[in-house]
């Protein structure tokens, strides 16, 4: 029932831009994650990340996170790497992109392929993850859907 929520908030933000989101955004930084080997479970799954984030000013912050897709999601994938711009209405303080993040994902893959995930929230709903270039992956996968990040 709780994924179900996930996915109707997830559409809803969408569908209605929220007051939040839709601030002025400067660029704060770059957010670097690699990891996510696994199997897709036909209607999900869940993927594990180390990130790193880089400041305008080039202050470094290490993050572990997990994307949850909801949606069309079929094969094996080998470990990629996704690099996203940070979007913020100021300079991001230490810690500040610990939170939940939701949007719309596509992924494609056969021998080598990619994808792209356009991610908002965080800290109080107020930054958003624009790819910086398409997620490098490699192996035999499929999916479409709604993604949520959680970074820790």
């Amino acid at each position: 029932m709780k994924r179900l929520s996930f996915v109707l908030a997830a559409m809803a933000a969408f569908a209605v831009a929220s007051p939040a989101f839709s601030q002025t955004k400067v660029k704060a930084g770059t957010l670097t994650c690699t990891g996510g080997a696994g199997v897709g479970l036909i209607l999900g799954s869940k993927k594990t990340y180390d990130c790193t984030y880089v400041s305008l000013s080039n202050r470094s912050e290490r993050y572990s996170a997990s994307i949850t897709k909801i949606g069309l999601d079929i094969g094996v994938t080998n470990e990629s790497t996704m690099i996203w711009t940070v979007l913020a209405p100021s300079d991001v303080v230490k810690g500040g992109l610990r939170g939940n993040y939701a949007g719309a994902t596509a992924d494609a893959a056969i021998g080598v392929g990619g994808g792209a995930k356009v991610l908002l929230g965080g800290s109080n709903d107020t930054i958003a993850l624009q790819p910086v270039s398409v997620q490098g992956q490699t192996g035999l996968n499929l999916a479409v859907g709604v993604a949520e990040l959680s970074i820790r």
